[in-house]
């Protein structure tokens, strides 16, 4: 999996992890492994002008999603040559309002980044909450990705490009 990740923040986010849980996440969905991926961390301000001329929305959010190549996760017992290569999207996210969202959710500003990293992952895949079934299905793969994730972490059984 070719995973970018670029702090354009300069707020020294750890750019290695982020990398090795997008690279987990994607495993565990089943992509291609020539998929790529590029998440990128933007200030504030950037986020305000990406939300205002792609969502048509005001102010700065914590994570937009932008698909490519519209690639979808593999099922169980797909071939990974049956699957296409490509491009999987850009993910933005802003570091100050994952913080802003973390003290008021009652956890880590590293949580609530994996957590947003995930979210945007599920995104790009085609995911969303707009329904409640499609909330409910996003929100509890959401929820099983970073259990797994924060179990192999914990234990450290993850190698540096984010498989086991």
């Amino acid at each position: 999996m070719s995973v970018e990740v670029l702090d354009e923040t300069g707020t020294g986010a750890d750019v290695d992890a982020l990398a090795g849980l997008s690279r987990f996440v994607l495993d565990r969905m089943r992509l291609h492994p020539d998929a790529e991926l590029c998440l990128k961390l933007v200030d504030e301000g950037v986020m305000s002008e990406l939300n205002r001329r792609f969502m048509d929305a005001t102010g700065p959010t914590d994570v937009l999603a932008f698909p490519m190549d519209e690639l979808r996760p593999g099922g169980a017992g797909d071939p990974v040559e049956a699957r296409p290569d490509g491009q999987l999207g850009d993910v933005a996210l802003c570091p100050a309002v994952a913080a802003r969202n973390a003290a008021e959710r009652d956890r880590s500003v590293a949580d609530e980044v994996d957590l947003l990293v995930v979210h945007g992952i599920l995104h790009l895949l085609g995911y969303d909450h707009a329904e409640p079934d499609d909330h409910r299905e996003m929100f509890d793969l959401q929820a099983g990705l970073l259990a797994e994730w924060q179990r192999v972490r914990d234990n450290q059984l993850v190698r540096d490009d984010g498989s086991l």
